[in-house]
């Protein structure tokens, strides 16, 4: 990540910042590289000392590489997952303890429909995506007993990260379906004292609809076997009477 990468992340949080102040709000931006450790204390440091605390957390910063499985090269990889799962840890961590000892605050991940159900040619992004939904759930556990909810958004949302993704392609009415409009009404519930009683949860959220991810159930069960010239029946009798696995679109994925 080039000092040219940050650069214009801090113009366009300075952006950002200028059209709140412009709607009679208060806010700073700051510059921060989530894949480093440092930088993220560094930028948590800067905004207590702005702002005297950190009230709420939307974990958010995010990256592309796209490449089929068998061409993936090791930096591809670990770029999605240092700035994806480790950056959402390194945030989390470096706010939570203030958090804990006011027994008060919001966390918002973002994760993706590419982590919940998978998705070709994104393994890298699919897995630190679903590693954010556990991360969620984990924290909810964790922290729900000091009044913090932890919950994730999977947003079907236009934003500069999708732009290699030619999703700016889209029809006009494909585009008004994935405007950020649709998804920034439940960050800010999410971040209201209204939800207090919600925690741990995945929101899918985009123009089209809004739903809650219903998680990892425990489908059809036996009783389980040591001898593995039994498994192939008893694996089979379970597979055939489970819930197919979900497609892109979160129903039931079709048989081929």
């Amino acid at each position: 990540y080039s000092a040219g990468d940050l650069c214009d992340l801090h113009e366009a949080a300075d952006a950002v910042a200028a059209g709140i102040r412009q709607s009679g709000g208060a806010a700073k931006g700051f510059a921060c590289n989530v894949a480093e450790r440092e930088s993220v204390d560094r930028m948590a440091s800067a905004v207590a000392a702005e702002w005297g605390r950190v009230d709420i957390l939307v974990n958010n910063a995010g990256i592309t590489r796209t490449a089929m499985l068998h061409k993936m090269t090791q930096e591809q990889w670990q770029q999605v997952i240092d700035v994806h799962m480790n950056g959402s840890f390194y945030c989390l961590q470096a706010v939570v303890s203030g958090m804990i000892e006011r027994k008060s605050g919001r966390i918002i991940n973002v994760t993706s429909t590419a982590g919940l159900l998978g998705t070709i040619g994104q393994i890298n992004y699919s897995a630190a995506k679903a590693a954010i939904a556990g991360m969620t759930k984990s924290a909810a556990k964790a922290l729900g007993r000091h009044g913090i909810p932890v919950n994730a958004i999977a947003p079907g949302a236009l934003a500069r990260m999708t732009e290699d993704l030619n999703m700016g392609q889209s029809s006009e009415e494909d585009r008004e379906q994935m405007s950020p409009r649709w998804i920034a009404p439940l960050v800010t519930w999410l971040a209201s004292d209204e939800s207090r009683s919600v925690t741990g949860r995945v929101f899918d959220i985009s123009g089209r609809a809004m739903s809650v991810s219903e998680g990892w159930h425990r489908g059809p069960t036996v009783d389980p076997t040591d001898d593995p010239t039994l498994m192939g029946p008893l694996v089979e009798e379970i597979v055939a009477t489970a819930r197919p696995n979900a497609d892109m679109s979160g129903r039931d994925e079709r048989a081929r």
